[in-house]
């Protein structure tokens, strides 16, 4: 597609006035000394080339939230689980506690539980003996949110509120949600918040790798996204400590810490966290994009700096139609034929990943272990997967990773259906292997879906992803309790259906080491430059 002459910005002339001017770009010189425009993108890389410790500060601020985000989406494990209960003097010789669902069998006089009754929710509210469905509605209510969460809020964050403005409301309405958790005194009061509590908190990984990705320069872009894994492992090995050390105190205790914390958290975000240049940019905010690459740069050279100015008063073509509502993104994503096949392909192959990753997370965690040494285990298992996603992040490129991860946890997965129950050892180790593979694949697929996108739709493109994962997830869960019996229909279909979804990465484009575009049109010009 040839450029329209239109959106050549004019000739800069250089200037060490430090009044903001109106021009456009910054000028490159070839070899025949023939001018060339290059993007903002271009100009924010010469400026965000190394990494000082501003931008450090930065990095470290912003990908605290996956810690906090960790714990309220796992912390249904110590809160809303069946405790220990023991027989009493008054029991009949067929009680055995060790056998909870005679619980419901025996006679209130005959049995009690361990500790005090506020220990969880299904303790305090007698919900032991009540069906499946009213016993897993908090945790499916907070699932719902999600999904929900999802949906509605990834469109704001690339029109009026911004990276850091939805992390932060994001953060602050999951903390306060948290803490008005601890006056529920039913489990139908208590799904509702967490339903709430998983709205609020869907777009914080999202909004946070991609606050992350647009504050650094490309040759950090997959380090510090492997940084924010390292953090949510960090919450998770957390949450069972902070479990056990109220182990005989209410659940409300829980909540109390985990939510207390991630409100002052909130306060530390809103006073110090940056704002995305290139959101800034794209929503035509020139000047306030040159303050914030100038408070961040490590760069001392006074001059690039200040060619800078040259941008302030120059709103990038497209950029009007990102902020005509908080919907455009969602027309501008799918409007064009290259972008919707990209993020269908893209959503295919997340879906895959979701799935085999919570399916065989989820038998993992049946494992008959003490459920503070279960949330260790599982925690600790994503210590090497912090170190191949940097490698990988590094030294490989993203398609052919994840075509890997992809069919190596495939075939993994559907092995441990073959192997059966015979070989348990066997069968253990490639549950584990099948973990490892699909959770770094996870892991890949959200730097991923960052870079293939422009800011313009990029927190709205990469949500999607998310949910398509959480949709896997979903499945994942109800297969896994079909195949409680035939593992054909639990890791067989887990396998199976990864090892296919894998084929799709092969559709995506390649984006290790490129430069981020701003805005469709440019994201288009460059595909055409790329293929032609």
């Amino acid at each position: 597609m040839a450029q329209s002459h239109e959106n050549i910005p004019p000739k800069i002339t250089e200037s060490h006035d430090d009044t903001p001017g109106t021009v456009a770009s910054v000028l490159e010189i070839n070899e025949s000394h023939d001018v060339i425009t290059s993007s903002f993108e271009e100009m924010l890389e010469r400026n965000l080339q190394g990494f000082g410790w501003a931008m450090f500060f930065q990095v470290i601020l912003i990908a605290l939230s996956a810690f906090f985000d960790s714990q309220q989406t796992f912390i249904s494990n110590y809160t809303d689980g069946i405790p220990a209960w023991h027989c009493t003097h008054n029991a009949r010789t067929t009680c055995n506690s060790k056998q909870s669902a005679d619980i419901c069998k025996l006679h209130n006089s005959e049995w009690a539980w361990d500790e005090i009754p506020s220990k969880t929710i299904v303790s305090e509210w007698g919900l032991q003996c009540s069906n499946v469905f009213l016993r897993g509605l908090p945790a499916s209510s907070h699932f719902a949110g999600t999904l929900l969460g999802l949906f509605v809020l990834a469109s704001l964050a690339d029109s009026c509120l911004g990276r850091k403005k939805l992390l932060l409301y994001s953060c602050l309405t999951m903390s306060v949600t948290g803490i008005l958790t601890i006056l529920s005194n039913s489990v139908w009061i208590y799904s509702l918040l967490r339903f709430i509590a998983g709205f609020c908190r869907a777009t914080m990984a999202t909004s946070g790798i991609i606050l992350l990705s647009e504050v650094v320069g490309k040759q950090w872009r997959g380090r510090v996204g492997t940084l924010l894994f390292s953090y949510f492992m960090l919450g998770m090995l957390f949450l069972p400590a902070i479990a056990y050390i109220n182990r005989r105190a209410s659940w409300r205790h829980i909540y109390l810490y985990v939510s207390v914390p991630s409100l002052v958290y909130c306060l530390v975000l809103l006073l110090f966290a940056i704002e995305s240049p290139r959101w800034l940019f794209v929503q035509g905010r020139g000047e306030e994009a040159i303050k914030v690459v100038k408070k961040i740069s490590p760069v001392k050279d006074k001059t690039m700096l200040m060619s800078l100015h040259s941008l302030s008063g120059y709103q990038r073509p497209g950029a009007s139609s990102s902020t005509a509502n908080i919907f455009s993104s969602i027309k501008n994503l799918f409007s064009r034929k290259w972008s919707c096949q990209r993020m269908l392909s893209l959503m295919v192959v997340s879906f895959g990943i979701g799935l085999v990753f919570y399916g065989v997370a989820l038998g993992i965690g049946n494992l008959n272990f003490d459920i503070y040494l279960t949330g260790i285990f599982n925690g600790l298992l994503d210590i090497p997967v912090v170190f191949l996603s940097y490698f990988l992040i590094e030294k490989c490129t993203r398609k052919t990773s994840l075509l890997i991860l992809c069919l190596a946890s495939g075939v993994s997965s559907v092995m441990i259906a073959v192997v059966g129950e015979k070989l348990k050892m066997i069968q253990i180790t490639l549950s584990l292997a099948t973990f490892l593979c699909a959770d770094t694949a996870l892991n890949l697929i959200l730097v991923y879906s960052v870079e293939m996108f422009p800011t313009s739709v990029r927190n709205f493109a990469a949500s999607l992803a998310r949910q398509a994962v959480t949709f896997g997830a979903v499945l994942g869960s109800l297969m896994n309790s079909l195949g409680s019996k035939n593992p054909y229909l639990s890791y067989g279909v887990f396998g199976l259906i990864v090892f296919c979804c894998g084929f799709f990465v092969l559709i995506l484009p390649e984006t290790r080491g490129t430069s981020l575009c701003d805005t469709m049109d440019e994201q288009e010009r460059k595909e055409n430059i790329v293929h032609s």
